[in-house]
């Protein structure tokens, strides 16, 4: 013996809650795949972030001990450039500090430590060259580091300048 639908309709009730159920955690799910990529995307960008500040704090310390260098010179800067880049020695009153950039690579020796520490590993053009101001011999360091990511199209330029003391 059939009974007809009359006699549930809770039954029918309960079929449409269950289709309500399934939109609903589909709808969660899509909600909840697009907030993981936007953390991911945000993620990536972050650490992208951190890293180009870091490169960036790198770059100032590195300028600011250049500039000091300069300042402390004692003597005439002799710049040399080579085929593969070029080399900046700076007499000092503790010895000479040389700066090297060569291969995509720049390092900073003194004559106390005689072995070089590397500044950057990754750059793409490096150059001191002096300038003649109003009697004053000045210098500007022009430095050019690779793009920290591949998305990232322009590289990061910095431009140092110190006056040299009259030696």
């Amino acid at each position: 013996m059939k009974l007809s639908p009359k006699y549930f309709p809770a039954r029918r009730r309960a079929g449409d809650l269950l289709i309500e159920c399934l939109v609903y955690v589909a709808v969660f799910g899509i909600l909840l795949g697009v907030g993981t990529a936007a953390f991911y995307f945000c993620w990536d960008h972050t650490r992208a972030t951190i890293s180009t500040a870091s490169e960036i704090a790198s770059a100032l310390h590195a300028g600011e001990t250049w500039r000091a260098d300069v300042r402390a010179a004692t003597g005439n800067i002799s710049v040399t450039a080579t085929p593969a880049g070029q080399t900046v020695k700076i007499p000092g009153r503790n010895g000479s500090v040389t700066y090297c950039f060569a291969s995509g690579e720049l390092s900073r020796e003194t004559s106390a430590s005689n072995r070089p520490h590397v500044l950057f590993e990754k750059v793409l053009d490096s150059a001191m060259q002096t300038e003649s101001r109003a009697g004053v011999t000045a210098w500007r360091w022009e430095l050019k580091l690779t793009p920290p990511r591949h998305e990232t199209h322009f590289p990061l330029q910095f431009t140092f300048e110190a006056a040299q003391p009259t030696p």
